[in-house]
């Protein structure tokens, strides 16, 4: 029971900075200055890196990331460079433990991890093969377990590693430059939120339709 009131409770937390992402991020560089970027840092690094956080802000954070470098706020150069590199380490450390560790995490009673969220990404490989690892970055939940998967699988690291970097340069350049171009247009700036809310369903409905289509074949 204490387990899981913790866990609602970061979930509370985590949907309100998400809902409140310009709020939340202006007050970071704020008060954290030049350490915020370590933590963005282990934000993507943690939301790529753990088959235990795949409800971190990945997509919409990265466009606001984009936005506040815009203003002069952050570094782009320096975002792009420092979270590209969380992005492929991240994928990289999710691929060793599901490597050494997959099958023990996935039959622990206590481990909050979903095998449905392991299935459906066993259908993506199916699907697309290895580019899985590239395609599943810019979708939440599957991100988090595509490069799992992977390790508990047989896809060699050599192969692993060559998807691993493309998707993830393409991720973070594709969305950190799309909120520096994009982000600071007054229609977008003045409904930040319902910006944020858009990223956030556009990135989650390939899910969606693929857990529609999959019930339609059942």
């Amino acid at each position: 029971m204490i387990f899981w009131s913790i866990m609602i409770e970061i979930a509370k937390t985590l949907i309100d900075f998400i809902l409140h992402l310009e709020k939340h991020l202006d007050a970071l560089i704020q008060t954290y200055d030049v350490w915020v970027y370590l933590i963005l840092f282990l934000i993507i690094f943690l939301e790529t890196g753990l088959v235990i956080t795949p409800i971190l802000p990945g997509d919409s954070l990265l466009f606001a990331i984009g936005a506040f470098a815009a203003r002069g706020s952050l570094d782009v150069t320096l975002s792009i460079a420092l979270l590209t590199v969380a992005a492929i380490s991240g994928d990289a450390l999710n691929y060793t433990i599901g490597s050494f560790f997959g099958h023990k995490i996935i039959e622990h009673p206590k481990l909050p991890i979903k095998k449905e969220h392991i299935t459906k990404t066993h259908e993506f490989y199916e699907k697309y093969g290895g580019k899985t690892i590239i395609i599943a970055r810019f979708i939440p939940i599957v991100r988090t377990f595509a490069p799992f998967v992977a390790g508990i699988g047989d896809m060699t690291y050599r192969k692993f590693f060559t998807y691993n970097v493309v998707g993830g340069v393409l991720w973070i350049f594709g969305f950190i430059l799309l909120g520096f171009f994009f982000g600071n247009l007054p229609m977008v700036k003045s409904n930040f939120k319902l910006v944020i809310l858009g990223i956030i369903i556009l990135s989650i409905m390939p899910g969606i339709v693929e857990y529609i289509r999959a019930k339609r074949k059942k």
